[in-house]
């Protein structure tokens, strides 16, 4: 896991092959004025998705975890109060993984909490069980996906 500022951005392109293109997009002029959906950067190798959601509570909410894609999460407005905890670290699943959503998640607690605000990014790797959107305001932001691998996704 990463949290730091979109200034900083291109500290973190040698990591990834596709992140160059993942912080272009995140570096646009107009991302705030993109409408809530799906943006294709590269197929489903590294795509976008526009969100604005309320936030939830802590109490109630599940970390979830992902295996095909990487996510890389830069809040627009709004404070986004993200929770982490090493996947090696969750016991308590809610049910099996679905694959064809790429998502599984769990009831364990997360180890660390974070406050992302506007201008910041969080990535989250496939080792990272993650508990986004915690807030009582609304929370616009962007996430972008992008796969882990080289192979098709």
């Amino acid at each position: 896991m990463i949290i730091d500022l979109l200034a900083n951005a291109d500290r973190y392109i040698s990591l990834h092959p596709d992140f160059a293109r993942a912080f272009a997009f995140l570096k646009r002029d107009d991302l705030r004025d993109l409408t809530t959906g799906r943006y294709d950067i590269d197929g489903d190798r590294v795509f976008a998705i526009v969100a604005r959601d309320q936030g939830r509570n802590k109490e109630g909410s599940r970390l979830e975890i992902h295996r095909k894609y990487i996510d890389i999460q830069m809040v627009l407005a709004g404070t986004d109060e993200m929770g982490w905890l090493p996947i090696s670290s969750c016991t308590e699943s809610t049910g099996p993984f679905d694959a064809e959503k790429d998502i599984g998640f769990f009831d364990d607690l997360p180890s660390a909490w974070f406050p992302v605000e506007p201008g910041m990014f969080a990535i989250f790797y496939p080792e990272d069980a993650h508990l986004p959107l915690i807030s009582s305001g609304e929370i616009h932001k962007v996430i972008v996906k992008i796969a882990v691998s080289e192979g098709p996704v």
